[in-house]
Formats: C-alpha cells, sequence, structure tokens
C-alpha cells in the first residue's frame, strides 16, 4: 500500500503520464512501469500462473491493453472482486501502410482517423509520431519496439481565409484530401521512403540490428505538454485526457490498495473503434484471467455475482456556451464531481443497485457526486460498460470526470474532479465488507 497522493503530486504525476503516454502501446508501458515499481509481478499470457493470497500481479496484451490485480488476503476472489474498468485508446490520426505523398514539393503522409476525431483542432498544431514498429532484425528475428519522435515532425496548415471566405460559416473536411501532414520540403521527383525515415528514428534511439521494418502502428500527436491552466489553476488541459485520465486515476487508486480486499484495474484498447478485438472489451481478455483466477466453474459464476465494475470513462460537462445541448436536471459542472452515466437504452450500463453503490462511496469519501442523461431528442455514446458486463456478466456502472472538447486534440477537465475520482475508487478499493445491495 501507497502513501494517499495529495491533490499537488497527484496533479504532477498526472501530468507526466499524459506527456509519456502519446499512444495505447506508451500508456500500457508507463502503467506497466508503475506496477513494476510497486513490486507487482508480470504475468505472461503464455506462462503457467500461480497466483497466491497477497499477491500482486499484472498482464498485458497486444501491449495496448493491461490488467493489474491484487489477491487479497481477506476478501477472496472467490468471494468477489472489486472493478475498475478504462481504455488506453484516443481518437488520432493513424499512417496508413503506404502513406507517401507528393504535391507541390511538399513531402506528406496519408493518414486514416482512428475513432471518432473532431478533426478543426488537428490544423495548425504541432504535430509528432511516435507508435509501434515491427521488424526483422539482421538474424531474421522479429521483433517489435515502440518509437516516439518527441519533437515536432509535421503540420496540418489551415486553409487562408482569404482563399475560403466561408471557413468560419462553417466548413466540411474532407479526411482523405484535407489533413495529410505536411512533414518536408523535397524535390519534385522524389520518392521518399517512410520506412527509410522509421529505421533512422529507431537507429536514433538506440535500436541497432535493424534488417528491415515490416510493418507499423504509428499516430500522429500534439506536442503541446498537458498543462494545469486557468486563473485558479482549476482545469487540467491536454491530448488524450479521454481516456488516459481514468487509467491513471484507476492505476493510482490499485496502488494504494492495502491488499485485503481483491481488486483489478482494466485497461483495454480499441473502445474508441467498438472494443471488438482480442485486447478490446468486446474481447476474452477480462474472462480469460477471470478463468484462470478461477478455474473451477462454479465458483467463478459465483463470485462474478458478488463482483462490481466501475467502468470509467469521461463525462460531458455542461458547455456555458453550448448548454442548450443538455437536459436541464443533467448538466455536470467541472469542479463539482464525478459524474454518474444513466441511459434507460443501456448504452451505460448503470443501474439503481450500481449506482447506489457508487453513491455511498462518493458519501464515505467526501467528494460530491453528479448525474448524466443525455437530451432525449439526442443519442448517446457508450462505453466499456455495457460490453464488460454482457462479456462477463458482473454488475456494472458508468462513471466519469466531466470534460470540455471531448474528442478534441486538446481537452478540458477539472482538476479537483481528477483528485476526487482518486480518492472514491481508493475507498471503493479499501472498504472492509460487501458493499452490494442486499435484495429484500
Amino acid at each position: 500500500m501507497t502513501t494517499p497522493l495529495s491533490a499537488a503530486d497527484f496533479q504532477a504525476q498526472l501530468l507526466d503520464f499524459l506527456d509519456g503516454s502519446p499512444t495505447p502501446f506508451h500508456a500500457v508501458a508507463s502503467l506497466a512501469a508503475l506496477l513494476d515499481k510497486a513490486g507487482f509481478v508480470r504475468l505472461k499470457e503464455s506462462d503457467n500462473w500461480a497466483m497466491q493470497p497477497g499477491g500482486r500481479y499484472y498482464v498485458t496484451r497486444n501491449d495496448s491493453s493491461i490488467i493489474g490485480f491484487v489477491y487479497g488476503t481477506e476478501n477472496q476472489p472467490a468471494d468477489g472482486v472489486r472493478m475498475v474498468g478504462a481504455h488506453t485508446d484516443s481518437p488520432c490520426l493513424r499512417v496508413k501502410p503506404n502513406p507517401e505523398l507528393v504535391s507541390q514539393g511538399y513531402y506528406q503522409l496519408g493518414v486514416e482517423t482512428y475513432g471518432g476525431v473532431l478533426l478543426n483542432p488537428w490544423f495548425d498544431r504541432d504535430l509528432s509520431l511516435a507508435g509501434r514498429v515491427t521488424y526483422r532484425t539482421d538474424h531474421g528475428e522479429l521483433r517489435s519496439a515502440m518509437i516516439d519522435f518527441k519533437r515536432a515532425v509535421a503540420v496540418i496548415p489551415s486553409l487562408a481565409i482569404h482563399l475560403n471566405r466561408d471557413a468560419n460559416r462553417g466548413q466540411e473536411i474532407n479526411a482523405q484530401t484535407d489533413i495529410p501532414p505536411v512533414l518536408m520540403q523535397v524535390e519534385a521527383d522524389a520518392k521518399p521512403d517512410f520506412r527509410d525515415i522509421v529505421v533512422q528514428q529507431m537507429q536514433a534511439q538506440g535500436i541497432t540490428g535493424i534488417a528491415q521494418v515490416l510493418d507499423y502502428e504509428l499516430s500522429f500527436y500534439d506536442t503541446q505538454p498537458a498543462a494545469v491552466i486557468g486563473l485558479q489553476q482549476e482545469f487540467i488541459a491536454s491530448a488524450r485526457l479521454d481516456n488516459l485520465l481514468s487509467c491513471f486515476i484507476g492505476v493510482q487508486a490499485l496502488l494504494g490498495s492495502d491488499g485485503s480486499q481483491s481488486v483489478l484495474l482494466v485497461c483495454n484498447d480499441h473502445e474508441e473503434v467498438g472494443s471488438r478485438s482480442a485486447c478490446g472489451a468486446q474481447g476474452p481478455m477480462l474472462a480469460d484471467f477471470l478463468a484462470r483466477l478461477l478455474p473451477d466453474t462454479e465458483q467463478r459464476l459465483r463470485a462474478v455475482r458478488r463482483s462490481l465494475m466501475i467502468s470509467a470513462d469521461n463525462a460531458h460537462g455542461v458547455h456555458p456556451n453550448y448548454a442548450a445541448k443538455h437536459d436541464g436536471n443533467h448538466g455536470p459542472l467541472l469542479n463539482k464531481g464525478p459524474v454518474i452515466k444513466v441511459n434507460s437504452n443501456q448504452s451505460y450500463a448503470t443501474n439503481s443497485e450500481s449506482s447506489a453503490v457508487f453513491r455511498h462511496c462518493c458519501e464515505q469519501a467526501g467528494v460530491a457526486v453528479q448525474s448524466f442523461v443525455t437530451r432525449t431528442d439526442m443519442g448517446c455514446g457508450s462505453t466499456i460498460g455495457p460490453i464488460t458486463s454482457a462479456q462477463v456478466g458482473v454488475l456494472t456502472l458508468d462513471v466519469g470526470v466531466p470534460t470540455f472538447a471531448m474528442h478534441s486534440i486538446r481537452e478540458l477537465a477539472g482538476s479537483s474532479d481528477a483528485h476526487g475520482m482518486y480518492r472514491v475508487l481508493s475507498y471503493f478499493f479499501q472498504a472492509s465488507g460487501n458493499l452490494l445491495p442486499v435484495s429484500q
């Protein structure tokens, strides 16, 4: 068990985590480093497992999803597991397999939109590249490595208003033709090979013995660092708050666990594109983990019924310029507490019992709580909550920190909300006794 983080220490470490996690691969590496430092034992899915009471473990899949687990000494897994779920991916621009474009002497890369990207804010930003590269070594072995250019290497310039007088009256962005980033100037007949550029970056990072880059998963990201802003320092501004903010809150709550309760954090990849993958929430990763933790089917099914999952994903804060986009009674305010997300059509997994548990935890932790329901005449997004609940059968609710500009290249959240959610999840992981309602 670690000493609880003060608000100041929490914020400082959060900013470092956000800056060091430009892709899901880097996010999982950052989470794993925190768990390694705290003495968690890394498990490999291809090995035999022998988890014991009092042990602390973690496992990754695809380098982009991670499960951390504390095996309780008092509350055994068969008596139920307290779970928190989040996701490591964020909407972004991914480099295509054959991306090279040369136009008017400018070298550009073709990109594919990943998830529901808010495209307008990507223009005129200082962009870098990061992700995973799979290559063949000089000895014929296949290996994967993470790379991060870190410095600004590209930009998507806006078209001057003089050439588009209707730009401020609403402009449709063509994702195929309008957003390929500009990397450099070249001769008109030049044909730079992007894989050569990748090799140069790998070598600059000390990776040697590269015979050939076979493939990659690389994303552009904004180089502007995360920051605490506002006249009273009440806001956190950063890329990827959705949903690295919840990943960081979850791992800090896990690190603070005293070991008496069986608690679990799962951070899945691919939520922004539907979660349908081997390492996504619609895949078998969490179910596989629980099956290995409790091999006996009867025991495992009983344990699931005694468990609770808190799906932590950002919520829409009511925007002062667009307040009409919210239901009048359900417009969460920044810095007024975490939000319980409700949708009767099951876009969120919350029900009255799971919501009541979270309200109880907030009260015990001394943290205010809010509710969000989308306008009845508007559609509702979803999370890993309903997917996980359907896959595993666990009682689940959806909560989140209220946020502005969700899916933008730079989002905004309340600084006290993040620390408040940390306090609530810490209580959830450590509270003794049964937290589930007893039916009459």
